[in-house]
């Protein structure tokens, strides 16, 4: 009975770790297609959140900064190529004078009818309108595109929201040719906005105002100016410009946001590296080499000088360093005696 009862024991045991082991060997072919579906939900849900925040007081008030800043950055980058990677609702492209331009992006989400802004002061540097809709759906981190063919990429807020923004950025160095322009918009995480973002999120974790939303937008980690230009240079990118915007407080009142203006220009001069966005310009550098070969030894062919005569003062006969002996006439004729 007792061998029973164990080999009993042992086959329901044999069964639960069997059927245990089928469960986790299930669970880990499964959860790599379950972590990248919760993924695209994520990333799908942060896009629409960010779109609707520009429609927001102070996202008007940096999207209007942040349009004026790219018409600067990019209305002197020639070429036939650019691509804007993400955010379809800032025209990032509409002061370059390249023939071809295209809007990317990573989702099939769309936040409803892109935020119109009006045209740019400067008409002398606006071009044909873009279209409304992104002509191009891709990964940024996968680009379908052959190396060395874009000659300007710009990445509103794309590496916030991207997968991967170490492997965005790689193919984005990939992509650009020799000499090409990157421009980086993106949050600034040590700003009043930013510190207002982290204020909320502490509360949250502590249990208090989990009915109240957040201030900026839930996209992702924000990416800080010296961390950004850090990764540039390491992928061989020349930082040519820096740019910080946007000094006034986080309020979410237009008629408050208007009192504030002033703060943008004293901001700008006295704490420039406080602001609430920033914008980075860089130039892909690549280094050329020539190839020159072994070097060859010359071989040092001995010079024949000339003889040389040396002559004695008593008139007798010299030697010569080349020739061996001068006669005492020709010693004669060398002092000029007859």
């Amino acid at each position: 009975m007792r061998a029973r009862r164990r080999w009993g024991v042992t086959r329901i045991t044999a069964l639960t770790r069997l059927r245990f082991g089928a469960a986790r060997a299930y669970s880990a072919a499964t959860w790599q297609a379950m972590e990248d579906v919760a993924l695209t939900m994520t990333r799908d849900e942060s896009i629409i959140e960010l779109a609707a925040w520009l429609k927001t007081a102070p996202g008007q008030y940096l999207l209007a900064w942040e349009q004026a800043r790219l018409d600067q950055e990019v209305d002197d980058a020639f070429g036939f190529h650019a691509l804007q990677l993400g955010l379809p609702e800032l025209d990032g492209l509409r002061a370059n004078r390249m023939p071809h331009r295209w809007v990317a992006s990573d989702s099939l989400a769309t936040s409803g009818t892109p935020a119109l802004l009006s045209p740019p002061a400067d008409e002398a540097i606006s071009t044909r309108p873009m279209p409304d809709l992104p002509a191009l759906h891709c990964e940024f981190d996968a680009l379908p595109l052959p190396d060395s063919s874009i000659d300007l990429v710009v990445l509103p807020h794309s590496l916030e929201l991207a997968r991967d923004p170490h492997q965005t950025l790689r193919e984005v160095e990939r992509v650009l040719v020799p000499e090409g322009r990157v421009v980086i918009a993106g949050f600034n995480p040590t700003s009043l906005w930013g510190l207002r973002q982290r204020l909320g999120q502490a509360r949250r974790g502590i249990g208090f105002g989990r009915d109240k939303g957040l201030f900026l937008p839930r996209a992702g980690d924000f990416i800080g100016y010296w961390r950004a230009r850090d990764w540039l240079r390491l992928l061989g990118f020349e930082v040519q410009a820096g740019r910080f915007g946007c000094w006034r407080p986080p309020l979410t009142n237009e008629r408050w946001l208007q009192r504030f203006t002033w703060m943008d220009r004293v901001g700008d001069r006295w704490w420039p590296v406080l602001g609430a966005v920033y914008v980075i310009c860089a130039v892909k550098r690549v280094r050329g080499m020539r190839l020159v070969g072994l070097a060859k030894r010359e071989r040092r062919v001995p010079a024949h000088s000339a003889p040389a005569v040396v002559a004695s003062r008593h008139g007798g006969a010299s030697r010569s360093a080349a020739t061996g002996t001068v006669t005492g006439t020709t010693a004669n004729k060398l002092r000029g005696r007859p």
